[in-house]
């Protein structure tokens, strides 16, 4: 059986500096490790994020297709104001799936799905 201790995602993008500077200061994610093409970034204690330069990656970058980042947040209303006066568009808040739920995209045009439970 499959147990894992730690995970890690890893988006190859073309718009790599807008895409890391995004998280770091935008999302203001703490940064686990770094260098001149990859940023880690932890979201959680075992859960971390990467952003990795497709120029330097032996992978391709998707543009965003395909991809999206669903994360719970505590204060969905108060997330996506900060989110709005850093200049990011975000939708409006909805009811889907039994949960109160907002998107928005990063540089790269990866869908952010941001959640609360209600």
């Amino acid at each position: 059986m499959l147990q894992l201790r730690r995970t890690n995602t890893i988006l190859y993008c073309q718009n790599w500096e807008a895409t890391a500077d995004f998280y770091r200061n935008t999302l203001g994610l703490p940064v686990s490790f770094a260098n001149d093409w990859f940023v880690e970034f932890a979201l959680h204690a075992e859960a971390h994020l990467s952003i990795a330069d497709a120029a330097r990656a032996s992978i391709a970058a998707v543009e965003g297709q395909g991809i999206t980042l669903a994360w719970q947040v505590e204060d969905l209303a108060s997330v996506r104001g900060e989110l709005e006066a850093a200049g990011v568009a975000v939708s409006p808040i909805k009811r889907r799936w039994g949960a109160w739920v907002c998107y928005c995209h990063d540089p790269e045009g990866h869908r952010i799905e941001l959640w609360e439970e209600g």
